[in-house]
């Protein structure tokens, strides 16, 4: 029997198909890269320091941490204990990888182009500025932010407001089933029945803050969890500190040190107090009330203080900046995605008529069991320096995915410097999204 004889492959084709391979699995070291080069081209012969050293020329191997980097601080995150990837979908498992990358998610099995991985509802939601406009004015819905039919017979308003309320609340719903489920989140923050939150609704809109509207979202969510039950409150709490974490002064220390620009505490301190009066010690005593007729039992004191000390304030804005989806929903299996400049899933939201909050996982190509999932966090159309400002910005670091390491090459000194530096600068005061 005659078998098909080796060549050796010239280095423009070794480098292609090396590039490719690191493309499609950035994760994997040298031996791995090199059994699976093997395995796809068995007519080829080459050694695995052959493979290494086109790996290094290329700048596909990621060099060691220097000392400087390990001063970094870096966004932090937990596993959420029991929680149920079954009740979204059975094709991918969460792995916890270091303390410096965190968790992610994995596939467990072959999905092809083009299907749908999972479908998600939010856990909170902080739309976008459009939308919220739309909802303050009655014209989208309060819980999923689809636009209403005004001639719906099945639209239902806010059971609290009134025409005779000092602030009435202008949210109306779907239907009924949205009404119920806003029941989640939406009581601490309707302006009838809670009217100290009207300060902060207002500073929101203001400053278009989306982190302080996501923050204020999730409050309510957990306080009003904990009204319920322990268990309830438990739940959500853990899906809470489960997200990735980086507070305000941490990340405007590492991020945004090298534009000289000084961080906007003003803000942060009035946001705080403005946060307190909405959720904590309203300044009027019908306010505090109001506030005590939803709040009737105990605050659990470690909720308590990771809410509303102000380094725990901060931390929540971190939190909220660095896990909210595009749009503004805050996603609890979503939020598990890393990061790469040549994403392998994309989210779109599909059910604009009937629910527009809720997102659709997708592959963006065939993706093989035990491949990480991502997604990016930039505009994947602008060049290396200015997708590695923007992720800089977030506190995690110089992108060293092979399309970055590969654009870098090419990159000339100097180019675009002074435009990053002046949005790097403007972006710098405040910190936040």
């Amino acid at each position: 029997m005659s078998t098909t004889p080796k060549i050796s492959p010239s280095e423009d084709e070794l480098r292609a198909a090396l590039v490719s391979l690191k493309t499609r699995y950035p994760s994997l070291g040298i031996a791995k890269t090199h059994s699976i080069l093997l395995a796809s081209f068995p007519n080829w012969l080459v050694s695995e320091k052959r493979t290494r050293k086109v790996l290094q020329n290329e700048g596909l191997i990621l060099d060691s941490p220097s000392p400087q980097g390990a001063d970094m601080i870096y966004p932090t995150s937990r596993l959420i204990p029991d929680l149920d990837i079954p009740k979204w979908t059975s094709k991918v498992q969460v792995r916890y990888y270091d303390k410096r990358k965190g968790k992610g998610l994995v596939a467990i099995e072959d999905v092809e182009e083009g299907e749908t991985i999972w479908k998600e509802d939010p856990f909170i939601l902080a739309p976008e500025w459009e939308i919220y406009d739309m909802q303050i004015s009655s014209a989208a819905c309060g819980f999923c932010s689809t636009p209403l039919d005004q001639s719906s017979p099945l639209t239902q308003p806010c059971p609290a407001s009134s025409s005779s309320s000092q602030t009435p609340c202008a949210f109306r719903f779907c239907n009924r089933l949205c009404l119920s489920r806003s029941a989640k989140h939406h009581t601490l923050l309707c302006s009838s029945q809670n009217p100290g939150c009207v300060p902060l609704l207002k500073l929101i809109k203001e400053t278009k803050w989306m982190a302080l509207h996501a923050f204020a979202q999730c409050t309510s969510r957990v306080l009003l969890a904990g009204q319920r039950s322990t268990e309830e409150e438990d739940r959500d709490w853990k899906v809470v500190t489960g997200l990735a974490e980086l507070g305000l002064e941490e990340r405007f220390k590492y991020s945004f040190n090298s534009s000289g620009a000084e961080p906007d505490r003003e803000s942060w301190k009035k946001a705080h107090t403005t946060f307190l009066h909405a959720f904590r010690s309203p300044r009027s005593s019908s306010d505090q009330k109001n506030l005590a007729k939803i709040l009737k039992k105990p605050m659990n004191p470690v909720i308590d203080k990771a809410l509303f000390e102000y380094d725990g304030f901060l931390r929540g804005l971190g939190r909220m900046s660095l896990n909210l989806e595009a749009h503004g929903g805050l996603y609890t299996l979503h939020s598990h995605l890393n990061h790469s400049c040549t994403p392998n899933v994309s989210v779109r939201h599909n059910d604009r008529r009937t629910a527009l909050s809720r997102i659709t996982v997708i592959a963006k190509r065939s993706i093989v069991a035990g491949e990480e999932l991502f997604i990016t966090y930039v505009n994947p159309e602008m060049d290396v320096r200015r997708r590695r400002q923007e992720l800089q910005a977030w506190g995690f670091g110089e992108c060293t995915c092979v399309r970055c390491l590969q654009d870098a090459k090419h990159m000339k000194p100097g180019d675009g410097e002074d435009m990053l530096d002046l949005a790097s600068e403007l972006k710098a005061s405040l910190g936040v999204v």
